[in-house]
């Protein structure tokens, strides 16, 4: 059981960790009430991981995510798409049941 993170999802935390100047953590995933479909996604960069974090590795980028959350996140793949109408980090989440449009909520 784990969260995957793609090459290109790795080499895109990597550039936001050098433009933030965060030389040390990685990304922070999570799940919050809220969005159109009850649930979203969030991210964030961290310096430390804390206590009862599952921690995930790819490519020398850590990925951070707290219990409550990895209930939902469980088996996930994080992706980085670039296409001509969307640009950004893609949730590919086999435990969401249904999405909106957006991708950043679901339940």
């Amino acid at each position: 059981m784990a969260i995957t993170i793609t090459e290109k999802a790795a080499g895109q935390i990597k550039e936001l960790m050098r433009k933030h100047n965060v030389t040390e953590g990685g990304l922070r995933v999570g799940v919050k009430g809220g969005g159109c479909s009850g649930l979203m996604y969030s991210m964030d960069l961290e310096s430390n991981e804390r206590p009862g974090d599952q921690v995930f590795e790819t490519d020398g980028v850590k990925v951070f995510c707290d219990m409550k959350s990895y209930l939902y996140l469980d088996n996930m793949t994080l992706d980085y798409s670039e296409g001509l109408m969307q640009k950004g980090f893609v949730f590919n989440n086999p435990n969401a049941t249904h999405s909106c449009g957006c991708g950043q909520s679901f339940s």
